[in-house]
């Protein structure tokens, strides 16, 4: 049987980082062209930036979600042979897509993080094409949080469904020490 308490661990886990990378969306960093007193030069002044802090914790409690299951489920790949069933066919299936949608969750809330730390320092001097305040696109904290949605649903079935094969592990020869005559 599958540990609920490990299942409600990761669920809150996975519910912490969902609600980061939201947060992080909403607080991208966004910048505006102002010009100095002297009217010398144009440059980029960026608000706030905590959409950084928000995007790497979100991707800090995913990783953590995602240790805390191949943890419990041994990454699938140590311990004792999986009864041949269809829960152990699910589990490979679902081991490999949880491993998918965890690692483009996390390669997009690391590059949402990394793009919207950067700040452009460049200055326009009596030039009439204003800098370019680049900030991250819309939308890429928001596809770590899809990401980090289907991560936690499809980590939980994989958990289940390995646990189910696990429940009755294979015993080669019937679980007989030696060959019956």
């Amino acid at each position: 049987m599958a540990s609920k308490l490990l299942l409600i661990a990761v669920f809150v886990l996975d519910l912490i980082a969902f609600g980061l990378a939201v947060a992080a969306e909403q607080r991208r960093s966004t910048a505006k062209i102002v010009q100095d007193s002297e009217v010398n030069y144009n440059y980029c002044v960026y608000d706030s930036d905590i959409a950084t802090g928000y995007g790497v914790g979100a991707f800090l409690f995913l990783m953590a979600s995602q240790a805390l299951i191949m943890v419990a489920s041994r990454c699938f790949c140590c311990g004792k042979a999986l009864n041949p069933s269809g829960s152990r066919a699910w589990a490979v299936i679902l081991f490999i897509i949880c491993w998918l949608f965890f690692l483009i969750a996390e390669i997009c809330l690391l590059a949402g993080s990394v793009r919207n730390a950067y700040h452009t320092k460049y200055r326009t001097i009596f030039s009439e094409q204003p800098p370019s305040c680049e900030t991250v696109r819309k939308g890429v904290f928001g596809a770590g949080a899809a990401f980090i949605f289907l991560n936690a649903i499809v980590n939980k079935f994989y958990y289940i469904c390995y646990s189910s094969a696990r429940e009755k592990s294979f015993q080669a020869y019937g679980g007989a020490a030696g060959v019956s005559m």
